[in-house]
C-alpha cells in the first residue's frame, strides 16, 4: 500500500488555503500511474516523493490533472507538513530545503524569480478582460500583471482561454497595500484559479522587492479559499513560510 494525504497548505484552518495531495512512495512508478493519480485527486497539484537510500533526502515530483511541472510551493510545504521534520527535496527545480519553527509555521527555501519588463499586448490585455495594468513582466514560468488596487485583484474575472493561450505557464495578478496581494491562474494545466501559489510568489516576492526595495512582508492570496504566507526576499533565493493542515490520511489500492 501506498500512503496518500490531502493537505491544505497556507493556513491553520482545514477547508482553506490550496489542497495538496502528497503521496508518499517507497520506489518511483511510472510516469502514467502518476499522471493518473494526480487526475484521480483533482487538486492544483499531487506531489510525490521518494526517499533517497543514500543521503536521507527526497526526490520530489509534481502533477497537475494534466501535467508535471516544474515548481509547485504548496505540495512542497504539504509534503514537508507530512514528513513533520526538517527536509530536503531534489527536484526539477533544484535542490529545495524546508525548516519547521517553533511557532509551527515551515519555510521553504526556493530560486527567486525576478520578472523581465513585458509591454502589454492585445492578447494579454484581452486575457485581463479590460483591467487596468499598471506595469507587466514575464518570469521564468508565468506572467505577471500590477493592477492599481486590491479592489481590482478582488473584481477581476480574466478571459480564461485567453489566459490559456498566453506564453507562458499561467497568470498572476498583484498589487501591494502594506502586504502583498494576488491571484493566479492556470486554465491551460487544468487549473482555472489557483487558491494559492507558493511558486508564484518566487516572481512576486521579486517583483516588490524590485518595485518598493522591500525584502520581507507578507503575501495574501485572494482565492475564494484565501491563504496567507511570509515572505523574504535574498537575493537569487526567497524564503517562503507558509502554515499546513492535514484534512485527511488514506492509502491506494492499486
Amino acid at each position: 500500500m501506498t500512503r496518500v494525504y490531502v493537505v491544505d497548505a497556507f493556513t491553520d484552518v482545514p477547508f482553506r488555503g490550496n489542497p495538496a495531495g502528497v503521496v508518499l512512495l517507497d520506489r518511483w512508478r511510472d510516469d502514467e500511474w502518476l499522471q493518473q493519480v494526480a487526475a484521480e485527486m483533482r487538486h492544483s497539484e499531487t506531489a510525490f516523493a521518494v526517499p533517497r537510500a543514500d543521503d536521507g533526502e527526497w526526490d520530489l515530483r509534481w502533477f497537475t490533472p494534466a501535467a508535471e511541472v516544474d515548481l509547485c510551493g504548496h505540495a512542497t510545504l504539504a509534503t514537508a507538513h507530512v514528513l513533520a521534520r526538517p527536509a530536503v527535496f531534489h527536484t526539477r527545480s533544484g535542490r529545495l530545503s524546508c525548516d519547521h519553527a517553533a511557532d509551527g509555521w515551515i519555510e521553504l527555501n526556493f530560486p527567486a524569480d525576478p520578472a523581465t519588463p513585458l509591454t502589454p499586448d492585445p492578447h494579454l490585455r484581452q486575457a485581463l478582460a479590460g483591467a487596468e495594468i499598471v506595469a507587466a513582466g514575464r518570469g521564468v514560468s508565468d506572467i505577471l500583471v500590477e493592477v492599481p488596487d486590491v479592489a481590482a485583484v478582488r473584481a477581476l474575472t480574466p478571459d480564461l482561454a485567453a489566459v490559456a493561450g498566453l506564453d507562458g505557464r499561467g497568470l498572476i495578478v498583484t498589487t501591494f497595500d502594506n502586504r502583498a496581494y494576488s491571484r493566479c491562474f492556470y486554465p491551460a494545466l487544468g487549473v482555472p484559479e489557483d487558491p494559492v501559489t507558493g511558486s508564484a510568489h518566487c516572481t512576486i516576492a521579486s517583483w516588490w522587492q524590485a518595485r518598493l526595495g522591500i525584502t520581507e512582508f507578507v503575501a495574501e492570496q485572494l482565492s475564494a479559499r484565501t491563504g496567507v504566507l511570509r515572505i523574504r526576499h535574498e537575493g537569487a533565493r526567497v524564503r517562503l513560510s507558509g502554515q499546513a493542515v492535514t484534512v485527511w490520511r488514506g492509502e491506494t489500492a492499486v
